[in-house]
């Protein structure tokens, strides 16, 4: 993707922006729809993506009449370190966050975007409103699609405790999304990535545009493979709470395996802020209009949007994590492995002789920096994290369009098991990559490929 420098700092046509942090409301266009389809439309895609549920249970909680559960507190916690990237060099970020492995939140990196000006939800409106994008899948894999201009009817009503959400990865293979590519860059702290080796169809789904109404998000989860992300946020704001690679997972599920981001919020967060809670504490910040997450490999994450929100979100391997998304390649995805291996030995020898000498099976531990322990601060000071990741939702991967009534060779959990080894092990555990599971939670940028899918159930590949 590249970056159409319109040189736009705030966007126009539909939307209140500013890029100082501030909240923002993204302003609903009227829209030539007729409302009666769209209902029937949007109600067909809750049907497709969670069968389980009646329409009435989509609200049953009324959580949107008690925001104080699931709303930060006016003074929301700022667990993380705040850096300008027009004054942190890549060299730098890599010594103070990427190679420790500490997740920082990127003021000014969307500046120059296009994407300030051309995704307000009127620019989407009039030059997608009748493309379909993705909100879900159902179970039989199948992509759950519906026209943007019906989800954006959607959002003028909707009412649910925890709503669909537009969190689409192939936009970058359609004739007519793929313009949404030109209006925005890859951070120049993000650029080297690996599985550019392997070719865009070889390589698991990396990258997300998302539109989620507020209650929507991404359940607790880790990116696949170790990879890490960054999600970058046009508009709107996003709630999230992060935990160290060495968390347990059993301690961060929801009661039940409710994947929903909404419950995690309602009841595991509160637990989790207790005085007794044995783990790391929460780190828990606000993501503001106009801000880049990094989230390291292995990092726990969960976001939730708190208003409407516009997003985009990859997932990467670079030099840096390189010895860690290996061994769940190999492990995970052999056949991707042996085409990266051959252009390693091309572009990166140095990297193919130590990927032909590591053992994959042996045991690693991933960076478990804390970025807690010192409060946030400006770029000057700070020293010191899925997409919605993904995400997810979420380095999260997924074989879309597709038809997945068995695990199969390709498939990897989080530790990069694939899922034939699992066969073969009794002891194989962990989040599968392909396969939907229930009560399996997917790893980021997480995010889920659709938050209302059937209970405990999440694809790998969305993130936030």
């Amino acid at each position: 993707c590249t970056m159409a420098d319109d040189g736009a700092h705030a966007a126009t046509g539909g939307a209140a922006a500013t890029m100082d942090g501030d909240a923002e409301e993204l302003v609903i266009p009227r829209l030539d729809v007729d409302a009666d389809r769209a209902v029937r439309k949007m109600e067909r895609a809750k049907r497709k993506g969670r069968p389980e549920l009646r329409l009435p249970d989509w609200y049953r909680n009324r959580l949107e009449g008690r925001s104080e559960e699931w709303m930060p507190p006016a003074r929301p916690p700022d667990d993380i370190p705040r850096i300008d990237y027009d004054q942190v060099s890549e060299a730098e970020f890599i010594e103070r966050f990427e190679r420790p492995g500490k997740p920082c939140v990127i003021r000014g990196a969307l500046d120059r975007c296009g994407a300030r000006k051309k995704w307000t939800l009127e620019e989407l409106y009039e030059k997608y409103g009748d493309i379909k994008f993705k909100v879900g899948e159902d179970d039989d894999g199948y992509k759950v699609m519906v026209k943007l201009k019906y989800f954006l009817h959607y959002l003028t009503y909707q009412r649910d405790d925890s709503p669909l959400y537009a969190f689409d990865s192939s936009f970058a293979d359609h004739a007519v999304k793929k313009a949404l590519c030109q209006d925005y860059e890859v951070p120049k702290y993000f650029r080297d990535d690996l599985f550019k080796l392997c070719g865009e169809s070889r390589r698991p789904p990396y990258r997300w545009f998302l539109i989620g109404p507020a209650r929507s998000g991404t359940g607790m989860h880790t990116d696949p493979l170790a990879t890490s992300a960054w999600n970058a946020l046009i508009y709107g704001r996003k709630r999230w709470v992060i935990f160290p690679p060495d968390t347990p997972k059993a301690a961060l599920r929801t009661p039940g395996g409710d994947s929903e981001a909404i419950h995690w919020f309602t009841k595991v967060l509160p637990r989790a802020k207790e005085a007794d809670w044995p783990h790391h504490p929460p780190i828990e910040f606000i993501q503001y209009p106009g801000e880049t997450v990094f989230v390291p490999g292995g990092w726990h994450h969960t976001v939730l949007n708190i208003d409407t929100t516009v997003a985009v979100t990859q997932n990467f391997c670079s030099r840096i994590n390189f010895k860690y998304v290996w061994p769940r390649t190999v492990r995970g995805r052999p056949k991707l492995s042996k085409k990266m291996l051959a252009q390693l030995k091309i572009h990166y020898p140095e990297l193919a002789e130590y990927a032909a000498t590591v053992d994959p099976y042996k045991p690693d531990d991933l960076p478990m920096s804390s970025s807690s322990d010192s409060s946030s601060s400006s770029s000057s000071e700070s020293e010191e994290e899925p997409e919605e990741s993904q995400v997810n939702q979420n380095p999260n991967s997924e074989h879309e369009g597709r038809k997945r009534k068995k695990c199969q060779a390709d498939e990897v959990d989080s530790n990069g098991t694939s899922c034939e080894s699992k066969r073969r092990s009794e002891n194989a555990t962990g989040t599968t990559f392909l396969a939907r599971r229930p009560g399996e939670v997917s790893p980021t940028g997480g995010p889920k490929d659709s938050p209302n899918r059937a209970k405990g159930a999440m694809s790998l590949k969305q993130k936030v």
